[in-house]
C-alpha cells in the first residue's frame, strides 16, 4: 500500500500546483515549454536562436505571426521559479556570434521567461508568455524508473549491456561484476567500485563513435551537487529470479540507494518542472547515430520510445489543464540539417519519423499533435555545386572547427571549405538494416570519405554584435509555427 499511498499524494501535490498554476494563466495566459534532447543536439544553441530571431526580428517566413506582422514585439523579462538558474542566453549569443564558437552544453536545468505582444487575427491586442525550460533529455530519460524497481532495473541494464556493441565496452565491469554475491554483505567499497565501472561503461557508450542513446540513470552522465553521493552510488547485479534482498546485503544496500535515487533525483523534477510542461521539443542528433550504425539507431529508438512513453499528453481541456496537465503537442526534430545537402533532408526527416513512429502510434488517440522536422537553428554551412574531376557534386560550404580534420587535411579554423555530404537512403528502412550505408562528410579534395562529421564554425555575420544580424536557420520558424502558432492567432 505504502508506493500507491506515495502516488496519491504525489498527484495531490501536482493537482494544487496545476490548480495555482491555471489561476496565474486565466489573466496572463502562458505556453510552458519543455526543450530537451539527447547528448550533443544542440539545446542550448536552438533556444538562443529562438530568442534572439524573436526579439531581434529574424527571418521567419513560415511563422505567421511573425511574418505577417502581427508580432509588435518580443522580450525578455524575469522568470518565475526563484529556485531555477537563469538560461545565460545573453553569454550564448555573444559566443555564437562574436567569438563564432558553439556555446557549452548544459548539464542542469535552466529557464527563461519570453514576453510576446501580438495582435490577434481579429484585431485585438494580445499578450502570450513563453516559459522556456531547458533540461537534458538523460534526465527525461530517468522518469520511466519511478515505475520500475531496483531488481527490474537491474535485470534490464544487465541484459541491455550484453548485447552488441555494449558488450565490449561493459567488459570491464562485467568482469567485476562478476565477482561480486549480492547477498554477500554491504560493502562500501565494493558499491563505489561498481558504480564507477558501471558510470565508465555508460560514458563509453555514449562517445561519439558509438553514439549509443538509452544510458539512464543520467545524474551517472551528469552529477552535478551529488557526485560521490550514496544517491549516485549503485550499480546494477546479477540477481536470483526470485526472492528478496537479505537484510544487510549488497543487495538490499544498493537496492535502497537506486530507491535514494528515484526520490532525491527523479521525483522532484517530475513534480517541480515535467509536469507542468504545456508543450515539448525534442532535438535529436540522428546523423551522429547514421554514422555509427544500425545499432545505433535501434538504440536511439528505443530510447525515443521510452521518451514519448514519459508525456503524459493528449488534448488539454479544462478540466486537464486544473487537475492533471498535459502535454498538447510534441515536436521531434533532427537537428544540424546544415551538414546535409538540402536535397536529403526530406530523407532526414523520414528517417527520424521512422525511429517514432512505433512511439507516435501509441499516441494518435490521445488527442495530442506530434510532429518531425528536420531543422537547423543555426546555419553554418551554405551550399554550392563543386567540381571534382567530370562530375560537379551538390556540396556544403563552411569554416571547419580548429583541429578538424578529414582525409589528410587539418583545418585552423579560418578557412572555409568545401564538402560532399553524401546521400542518404531513399529508404529509410534501409539505414535500420545496416544497409545504404552513410559515411558522412568528406572534404571534396580528400582522396577517400571520412566516417564522422566535420565540426564547423557558427557564420561570420557582417555585423558581429549581438544585437547585430540575426542567425541564419533552417526551419526554425517551422518549428515555431507548429509550437506556438496556434495560441498567437
Amino acid at each position: 500500500m505504502a508506493p500507491v499511498f506515495s502516488e496519491m499524494i504525489e498527484e495531490a501535490r501536482l493537482s494544487a500546483r496545476a490548480i495555482r498554476d491555471y489561476g496565474e494563466h486565466f489573466f496572463n495566459p502562458t505556453v510552458r515549454l519543455g526543450v530537451t534532447g539527447l547528448s550533443r543536439a544542440g539545446k542550448t544553441v536552438f533556444i538562443t536562436a529562438l530568442i534572439h530571431g524573436l526579439t531581434r526580428g529574424g527571418r521567419f517566413p513560415v511563422f505567421e505571426p511573425f511574418a505577417s506582422g502581427r508580432i509588435a514585439r518580443a522580450r525578455l523579462e524575469p522568470q518565475p521559479d526563484d529556485a531555477v538558474p537563469r538560461f545565460d542566453y545573453e553569454n550564448h549569443v555573444r559566443t555564437l556570434i562574436e567569438a563564432r564558437r558553439w556555446p557549452n552544453s548544459t548539464i542542469d536545468i535552466s529557464e527563461l521567461r519570453l514576453v510576446i505582444d501580438y495582435q490577434r487575427q481579429n484585431g485585438a491586442d494580445r499578450r502570450l508568455t513563453l516559459d522556456i525550460v531547458d533540461y537534458p533529455g538523460e534526465w527525461l530519460l530517468d522518469l520511466p524508473l519511478l515505475h520500475k524497481s531496483y531488481e527490474q532495473w537491474s535485470k534490464e541494464s544487465l541484459a541491455l549491456s550484453r548485447e552488441r556493441p555494449r558488450a565490449r565496452l561493459a567488459e570491464q565491469w562485467h568482469a567485476y561484476l562478476a565477482t561480486l554475491s549480492a547477498e554477500g554483505e554491504e560493502d562500501e567499497q565494493a558499491a563505489l567500485t561498481a558504480a564507477r565501472l558501471f558510470t565508465d561503461y555508460l560514458r563509453a557508450c555514449r562517445a561519439e563513435r558509438f553514439a549509443m542513446s538509452l544510458l539512464p540513470p543520467g545524474r551517472f552522465l551528469m552529477p552535478g551537487n551529488l557526485a560521490h553521493s550514496p544517491a549516485l552510488t549503485f550499480a546494477p547485479l546479477d540477481l536470483p529470479d526470485d526472492g528478496a534482498a537479505p537484510e544487510g546485503s549488497l543487495w538490499a544496500m544498493m537496492a535502497r540507494r537506486y530507491e535514494a535515487y528515484k526520490n532525491v533525483v527523479v521525483r522532484p523534477f517530475f513534480r517541480d518542472h515535467f509536469a507542468r510542461l504545456d508543450r515539448q521539443v525534442v532535438l535529436v542528433d540522428a546523423l551522429s547515430a547514421f554514422n555509427s550504425g544500425p545499432e545505433a539507431l535501434h538504440d536511439l529508438e528505443a530510447a525515443l520510445a521510452g521518451i514519448l512513453d514519459c508525456f503524459r499528453i493528449g488534448r488539454s481541456t479544462f478540466i486537464s489543464s486544473l487537475f492533471r496537465p498535459r502535454i498538447d503537442r510534441i515536436l521531434f526534430a533532427a537537428t544540424k540539417a546544415d551538414h546535409l545537402h538540402h536535397s536529403s533532408h526530406d530523407r532526414l526527416e523520414a528517417v527520424l519519423r521512422r525511429t517514432v513512429a512505433n512511439a507516435v502510434a501509441r499516441a494518435e488517440d490521445t488527442g495530442a499533435l506530434i510532429d518531425v522536422v528536420a531543422l537547423s537553428a543555426v546555419r553554418a554551412t551554405r551550399e554550392a555545386m563543386v567540381a571534382r574531376g567530370r562530375d560537379k557534386l551538390p556540396s556544403i560550404l563552411g569554416t571547419p572547427a580548429p583541429g578538424e580534420t578529414a582525409g589528410r587535411e587539418a583545418f585552423d579554423g579560418n578557412t572555409e571549405v568545401a564538402t560532399f555530404p553524401g546521400d542518404l537512403p531513399a529508404d529509410a528502412e534501409a539505414l535500420f538494416a545496416g544497409e545504404g550505408a552513410f559515411r558522412g562528410l568528406s572534404s571534396a579534395s580528400a582522396e577517400k570519405s571520412d566516417y564522422r562529421f566535420l565540426r564547423f564554425r557558427p557564420p561570420q555575420l557582417e555585423n558581429a554584435e549581438p544585437d547585430g544580424p540575426t542567425l541564419p536557420h533552417i526551419r526554425l520558424d517551422r518549428a515555431l509555427q507548429f509550437l506556438i502558432g496556434d495560441r498567437l492567432q
